[in-house]
């Protein structure tokens, strides 16, 4: 009854989402996608931020104090996103070499090369593994190597038989959240399944035109328990209704933030020829006169969303215009 109830709350969530127009905002395709590959790679340690990705992804500019290997992970994600959003489009069977391909991907600049006594492989070329693997110390064994080839298989004819069903709404995404989960039980690669389990789920949502599903970074440790609770207790609920419940998150906060910026913007309007200031120099002169403005504080002074404030502050400290004198809470701006 739960699972019901939460995915009759998403399905109405997402009509409301359409009918705001969300999703037909100038560049929202490109931003939604640069969220889901920052949260997928924070699930795996990075500690790259939305914004400091679009400066990334757009600019080619590098987020200072991150490592090569966390901007990496990030910029191969994206390849491989963007190689899966062209092959749902498509419609391409789902078959192992697809699955490797869009592995290698993932895994192009950050995977290892591993010599074992059954021959060398590498995940950075989507190598299906020739070790067994555990979850973490103690954790439990994921299937022995030698099945991953047949069950990977399976897997791949399940998944096109049940994608070419016809459907509802609510049931291609609990078919989306499965496969997700069925994936990532294989752990058909050494490294990269994560990524390859949420970018197989977002693969589906892409290919029926769903609004795609995020794992918050914040949910990691509910994420995880989910997983385990499905497998120890054989029931794929478990992880649909972990799955429903970020989708109703994430859903309800697009809204929220989409019309809280709309009311915001219909009161911030500037007077009949009021000649309107640049947001990033409105920036530069507030924190002339207070350095230890907040990005909160910032965005209640000049009428845009944090988000907003967050991206030109990154954009002046990259260009050296400012920098941060001392840690987030408690440190001053320094116009330079």
């Amino acid at each position: 009854m739960k699972t019901m109830a939460r995915m009759d709350e998403l399905i109405a969530l997402i009509g409301r989402y359409k009918e705001l127009g969300i999703d037909t905002q100038i560049d929202y395709e490109k931003f939604y996608l640069y969220s889901i590959i920052t949260h997928s790679t924070a699930i795996e340690g990075s500690t790259v931020t939305e914004i400091e990705n679009q400066l990334l992804f757009d600019e080619g500019i590098s987020a200072k104090g991150k490592t090569i290997m966390e901007q990496m992970m990030n910029l191969d994600l994206k390849r491989a996103y963007e190689e899966s959003i062209r092959l749902a489009k498509s419609h391409s069977p789902i078959t192992i070499d697809l699955l490797k391909n869009l592995a290698s991907l993932v895994m192009k600049n950050t995977g290892s090369n591993y010599k074992t006594a059954l021959g060398d492989f590498s995940s950075a070329d989507g190598d299906l593994r020739l070790v067994n693997v555990t979850a973490g110390i103690g954790g439990r064994s994921y299937m022995s190597f030698q099945k991953v080839p047949t069950r990977l298989k399976e897997f791949c004819d399940w998944l096109n038989v049940e994608r070419a069903k016809n459907m509802s709404m609510a049931e291609r995404y609990a078919l989306s959240f499965e496969a997700h989960y069925r994936l990532v039980t294989i752990h058909p690669w050494a490294d990269g399944n994560g990524r390859m389990a949420r970018l197989m789920m977002n693969h589906l949502q892409f290919e029926f035109g769903l609004i795609p599903a995020k794992v918050l970074k914040e949910d990691k440790g509910e994420y995880i328990n989910a997983l385990i609770a499905t497998r120890e207790n054989e029931d794929i609920h478990y992880f649909v209704d972990f799955m429903t419940e970020e989708m109703v998150k994430t859903v309800s906060s697009d809204i929220d933030a989409f019309l809280k910026s709309t009311e915001e913007s219909r009161e911030k309007k500037p007077e009949n020829g009021e000649k309107k200031q640049k947001s990033r120099e409105k920036i530069l002169t507030l924190l002339k006169q207070d350095p230890s403005f907040t990005t909160r504080k910032l965005a209640e002074a000049i009428g845009i969303t944090p988000k907003a404030i967050e991206k030109q502050l990154a954009k002046l400290k990259a260009e050296g215009l400012i920098k941060r004198d001392g840690p987030d809470k408690g440190g001053k701006w320094k116009v330079l």
